[in-house]
């Protein structure tokens, strides 16, 4: 790949950029391990989904940006093994200089490769995959494509989520979220868009999804507590969605 990467500052803020004013990842200088940007706070949605204190042992993150979703569940999962696929060397060099991610071997495995390519190759299975990655015109290539998916589903553990981030799928996102849900026999939902017009699809695999509300709120401050994430806006929209009827959380 042949782009500029740009450091930029404004407000406390640093950012990431691709030779563009788009924002690829961002962190608060001040507060490293927090979720800056709404669609990474939107792709911990995921971590509701199964009520078990072991949950996720084994986590797959393919795009690494700023590397704000490897710091927060590095920082805050310590039980967790994390293992990142970003397809280009530099970005992992800016996100060590200027992001402050993390170097240690025993819990965080950065591996340069394909996405797609990464998921085909090995028979490694893990308890949550979340997919951030694009190019510099973010566009996701296989990374959103029906077979991709399918390696997705075939990757994960018993009770295994997934969670995308679906900005810059060309013609809006319901053709990526229709593919998702093909590839997960129709176990998957997509969150309304957050203010950023990211939208965040979830997918399940295993045992059924069926939660009250009212554990939903419940769980959502365990995890304010835990890790100051606020998912109280999230949970709202969740609760808009097709898969919230009558009050519970099914997928």
């Amino acid at each position: 790949m042949n782009f500029p990467i740009d450091i930029r500052e404004e407000a406390g803020v640093r950012t990431l950029h691709f030779g563009s004013d788009w924002i690829q990842g961002a962190m608060r200088i001040a507060r490293p391990w927090r979720l800056e940007l709404d669609y990474t706070r939107e792709m911990m949605v995921s971590l509701l989904l199964r009520n078990d204190a072991r949950f996720p042992r084994k986590v797959l993150l393919i795009g690494l940006g700023a590397a704000s979703l490897t710091k927060f569940l590095y920082r805050y999962y310590p039980s967790a093994k994390l293992t990142v696929v970003e397809i280009e060397p530099r970005v992992v060099a800016a996100a060590r200089q200027f992001f402050k991610l993390p170097e240690d071997p025993l819990r965080l495995n950065i591996v340069i490769a394909d996405g797609a390519q990464y998921i085909a190759g090995n028979d490694k299975t893990y308890d949550l995959i979340l997919v951030d990655g694009y190019d510099a015109d973010a566009r996701p290539g296989e990374l959103d494509m029906l077979p991709f998916y399918q390696m997705c589903r075939a990757r994960l553990n018993h009770n295994g989520v997934l969670s995308v981030n679906l900005l810059g799928r060309s013609r809006g996102h319901q053709a990526s979220v229709e593919r998702i849900k093909t590839a997960f026999n129709e176990r998957a939902l997509a969150l309304p868009a957050c203010d950023s017009g990211n939208v965040i699809a979830l997918a399940t695999t295993g045992e059924k999804v069926e939660i009250p509300l009212h554990i939903l709120k419940e769980q959502t401050l365990e995890l304010k507590e835990k890790t100051s994430l606020n998912l109280s806006s999230a949970l709202t929209r969740l609760e808009q969605t097709k898969s919230c009827l009558s009050g519970i959380l099914t997928i």
